[in-house]
């Protein structure tokens, strides 16, 4: 089972949140939202778990639990030419670079090909 930790992160980068949007859209500090995102981190209340789930369009039965999926976001899924499936990370990595300018993905693609 995912922790609620990593459900939360998950939930935020795929509805293309930072932690200072989803903390104001939730009430609280930008450091809450990290401590719920840090492994060992706090939980966060009934409400504000609530908050999150309307704020990031994801269930609220799979994020509080793990249960069921996360909603409408294609969390491991490349778009539908490739049919690649990602792991966690390229998921993040894709969603990450696609907010990015142009000329900042070009940069960033040099930088892996030099670290392969």
């Amino acid at each position: 089972m995912i922790p609620m930790a990593l459900r939360i992160r998950r939930a935020r980068v795929l509805a293309n949140l930072s932690q200072a949007e989803l903390a104001q859209r939730a009430g609280v500090k930008r450091s809450a939202v990290t401590q719920w995102e840090r492994e060992g981190g706090t939980h966060p209340s009934l409400e504000h778990l609530t908050l999150i789930a309307v704020a990031t369009h994801v269930p609220f039965e799979w994020l509080a639990t793990g249960r069921g999926e996360a909603g409408n976001h294609p969390v491991f899924e490349v778009p539908a030419a490739s049919g690649q499936v990602l792991d966690e990370v390229e998921a993040r990595v894709l969603v990450l670079l696609r907010r990015m300018p142009v000329r900042k993905r070009q940069a960033i693609c040099a930088l892996l090909e030099m670290l392969v």
